[in-house]
């Protein structure tokens, strides 16, 4: 065992050890930071048919009157030995979590809670077991049909326009985990897919987040270039190839660059980020204070995770290999790009068309744990880059 290995799980047992000592007799330990998503359950498809074995036919003897058929005389079976079955034990999850759990995570555009349009849009499925984590980037742009509105006049919009009728500031939705809670409901109705839990962050959080950790570390294969293309368009910067720590207000402008490529050249640059402040956390100086993070970072973040289940998600985190850390994206080639009316705003707008059930498939296929695999470079984080500063 590695130095670095034997530091990172004196840590995790400290970690555990001093959240668990500090708020075990709180009655808050299990009780969820925010309100809970309460999505309706979905209904089971029901059973397919299965198959009955077929009637004899019978044969025409030549009478005018069909012969009995003759029924088959069973096969005497030959004699098998039968071996006692040597029971497998069934792993266990670790760090006391669910063997799975689904979380939707949300990248808010403002400062604050009350208003703003989902930014970044993550699922996140958490394999207790094996251990593994998974993460899908969904398109923003997806047209989509947004539920519990129609009093509001409010229909349909894009994906990301679902946390923005569900803020507070709105005034539209009244239902269970606002923002968050109806794009929950958004993708379930649309998608069929229902998520477990739900964490957003604005802005502000999470610049707070980077710097906490002192900034994070990336390797640019080339240069980003996020200047402004109009004068619509947000300033968000210029970043050279090579070697980049950046600061939480530098990972925030990286992470939102759209304008000059596409938003899946966005993903990939939210995945790096995302992957670099993993690695940061890792790092035997910073682990040790992930308690105090955690605690510091509790009245910031917008979730339904209770304490208990923060702790199992921070215990997990150093038990993770590369190849079990994977992030993927709905292919750009099943969307097609189009423009719709939209009537809230009052003019025409950029949207991806699918087939829902397109999305549906995929979604199944992650929720089961089957997609999206480990297929070596782009699907993982790539190496930890070390700092040089």
């Amino acid at each position: 065992m590695t130095k670095r290995k034997s530091i990172i799980i004196l840590a995790t047992v400290l970690l555990a050890v001093g959240i668990l000592g500090g708020t075990v007799l709180s009655k808050r330990w299990n009780q969820p930071l925010g309100e809970s998503l309460a999505l309706p359950t979905a209904t089971l498809a029901p059973p397919t048919a299965t198959e009955t074995a077929p009637t004899p036919i019978a044969e025409n003897t030549g009478s005018g009157q069909a012969a009995s058929p003759t029924p088959l005389q069973p096969e005497t079976p030959l004699p098998t030995s039968t071996a006692t079955p040597i029971p497998t034990a069934t792993p266990e999850p670790l760090c006391g979590g669910p063997p799975v759990m689904t979380i939707l995570a949300l990248g808010v555009d403002t400062n604050s809670y009350l208003y703003g349009l989902a930014d970044a849009i993550k699922l996140v499925r958490v394999d207790f077991v094996t251990p593994k984590v998974t993460v899908i980037s969904m398109p923003r742009d997806l047209w989509v049909q947004i539920p519990g509105l129609e009093a509001s006049g409010v229909t349909e919009g894009k994906l990301n326009q679902a946390y923005f009728y569900g803020s507070p500031g709105m005034g539209y939705y009244d239902g269970p985990g606002a923002g968050p809670g109806l794009m929950a409901r958004t993708l379930q109705n649309n998608f069929g897919f229902a998520v477990d839990h739900y964490g957003t962050v604005n802005m502000y959080t999470f610049v707070r987040m980077v710097n906490a950790v002192g900034g994070i570390d990336l390797y640019l294969e080339r240069d980003v270039d996020g200047r402004p293309v109009d004068e619509k368009t947000e300033d968000m910067g210029y970043f050279y190839a090579g070697y980049n720590h950046m600061t939480g207000e530098a990972a925030l402008r990286f992470s939102r660059i759209r304008k000059t490529d596409n938003n899946f050249a966005r993903m990939d640059r939210q995945k790096m980020v995302l992957c670099a402040l993993k690695d940061k956390l890792l790092r035997p100086e910073v682990l040790p204070d992930i308690p105090d993070l955690i605690a510091s970072f509790q009245g910031s973040i917008v979730t339904d995770l209770s304490p208990a289940q923060i702790s199992q998600l921070a215990c997990l985190l150093p038990k993770l290999d590369d190849e079990n850390i994977i992030f993927g994206k709905i292919p750009e080639d099943e969307l097609t790009g189009t423009s719709r009316w939209d009537a809230r705003n009052g003019h025409n707008t950029f949207v991806w068309d699918v087939d829902p059930q397109v999305i549906s498939d995929y979604l199944a296929r992650f929720q089961a744990g089957e997609w999206p695999v480990y297929s070596g470079e782009g699907a993982g984080c790539p190496p930890p880059v070390e700092p040089r500063w």
